[in-house]
């Protein structure tokens, strides 16, 4: 190749390189998302031009924004509104009869049934478990009592001894002739060996991966994951929380120590609610949709706990599970209790929870000491200067890696359910929620955040400014890539 030819070629290609990279800044910019997860990607398509583009493509995309998941919202839909018109008008009328906690969290309540499309149930039996072992032997036990059906939906799944023995479970339940159906994520995972799902299949259980990752559709679908743990029973039992089906969420890990979760068991009208959101990631997954009518329990209305279960994801036109959450904070008077292993917010989460602790309300924090995740580990403390200066108090957790999810404020609110308390789980996973409205759960909740607060440390601004500076730049640069995260 001559040297003419070879500049032109080269000119050519620098040419297409910086049109390339235009045009993905331009549409980032068009995109109208927030300034500072723009600026990020902006900033690391133009340090790294290849790697960058390559990044925004597999995790950058606004998914919600384009709509692309709107057929899996189809599932009974038109049921779903009248309640919620129903509800809407009970709950805001001014001749309601509501609980003390309902009318005291009439907006977030409001918010989640515009937003979230999230009916209110009232007559549930709950029972909130604490570790791994008393969460996943209540499993096991309302399983090997189904008669019906079990619907099973996990983020992750390992091949290790808890793994198999609930398989062992599945297929015996399968064999019995109860219907049984499993969806699990493919990114949490991608260690699972077919084995363990032929061996499900063989035995007449129904698996299907949610969004599978393989090229050329990796590039799309790796940052848009079901980060759900919904186990649904005789469309009557119901448990969500935080805990994934693996050995360490029951005995945790040598590196980190014992597995601090919280789970929790519902019967009642708002299993039904779990149940519509695995029918619906069901027909997203199998495209079938299933009669409604056989997989929903008739329940004795009773004087039971108020529960409004919150789902979110790129199929959702909200954020519901962060504006919930936000709504909630604002309207804090007393006390908010947070426990979370990922604290990455948005801006506006941040502000809510530093206005509320400026404004006298006593705001407590507590994240890991320990994380399985370095880099989020590191912007998770970034945060921690800034909110000490606002008067949040923080503690880091010691007893063991603390993977709860929970959120208390004034002793009439909590959540329970999948969601951190980061970008991802507001912005880009399918997570679900359940918010509490009843005063003797809530404050269950809190007495057992006040003793694991036994087994943490509060940070002091003296020791926090002491820190290494090697800390201050890990945190610095984390913080930076933390909307990419």
């Amino acid at each position: 190749m001559s040297t003419d030819t070879f500049d032109i070629v080269f000119e050519s290609i620098s040419a297409l390189y910086v049109l390339i990279i235009a045009v993905t800044v331009i549409t980032l910019v068009v995109d109208k998302r927030d300034p500072v997860k723009t600026l990020s990607w902006v900033v690391v398509i133009i340090m790294l031009p290849i790697a960058g583009i390559f990044l925004y493509l597999m995790f950058g995309q606004n998914f919600r924004k384009r709509k692309i998941f709107r057929e899996k919202c189809r599932f009974n839909s038109d049921h779903i509104d009248t309640i919620i018109t129903r509800q809407l008008y009970s709950v805001n009328s001014p001749f309601a009869d509501n609980r003390p906690e309902i009318a005291v969290n009439r907006d977030v309540v409001t918010l989640l049934l515009n937003a979230g499309r999230a009916p209110v149930t009232y007559n549930n039996d709950i029972r909130i478990l604490n570790d791994g072992r008393e969460t996943f032997e209540a499993i096991f036990t309302d399983i090997a009592a189904a008669r019906k059906s079990i619907h099973l939906e996990y983020y992750i799944i390992s091949d290790d001894s808890l793994g198999r023995a609930l398989a062992d479970l599945l297929c015996q339940k399968a064999s019995e002739g109860v219907e049984v159906r499993v969806i699990y994520d493919s990114v949490g995972c991608f260690s699972l060996p077919r084995r363990y799902i032929e061996r499900l299949k063989r035995s007449g259980v129904e698996v299907e991966e949610f969004m599978p990752v393989v090229f050329p559709h990796f590039t799309s679908k790796i940052n848009y994951r079901n980060h759900r743990k919904i186990v649904v029973i005789d469309g009557a039992i119901s448990f969500t929380g935080g805990l994934n089906v693996a050995d360490r969420y029951v005995t945790g890990t040598s590196k980190l120590g014992d597995w601090r979760d919280t789970h929790l068991r519902i019967e009642g009208k708002a299993s039904h609610t779990l149940q519509a959101i695995f029918i619906t990631d069901w027909y997203f997954v199998h495209h079938v949709q299933l009669d409604e009518a056989l997989y929903f329990a008739k329940t004795e209305p009773k004087d039971g706990v108020a529960v409004q279960i919150a789902s979110s994801g790129p199929d959702s036109d909200w954020a519901s599970i962060m504006q919930g959450y936000f709504s909630a904070i604002t309207k804090a008077s007393n006390h908010i209790y947070i426990s979370t292993p990922y604290f990455l917010p948005n801006e506006a989460l941040l502000t809510a929870i530093k206005v509320a602790s400026l404004g006298g309300v006593d705001v407590r924090l507590m994240l890991p000491f320990r994380s399985d995740s370095k880099t989020v580990y590191w912007a998770t403390r970034s945060y921690i200067t800034e909110l000490m200066e606002a008067g949040v108090k923080v503690y880091l957790y010691y007893g063991g890696f603390n993977h709860s999810k929970l959120l208390m404020i004034d002793s009439n609110l909590s959540s329970i359910g999948s969601a951190n308390m980061d970008i991802r789980s507001f912005e880009d996973n399918f997570e679900v929620s359940a918010l509490i409205y009843d005063r003797q759960k809530t404050i269950e909740l809190e007495n057992r955040f006040l003793a694991d607060l036994e087994q943490a440390t509060l940070i002091r601004p003296a020791d926090w400014k002491a820190r290494p500076a090697r800390h201050r730049f890990y945190e610095a640069l984390a913080r930076l890539l933390s909307p990419l995260l």
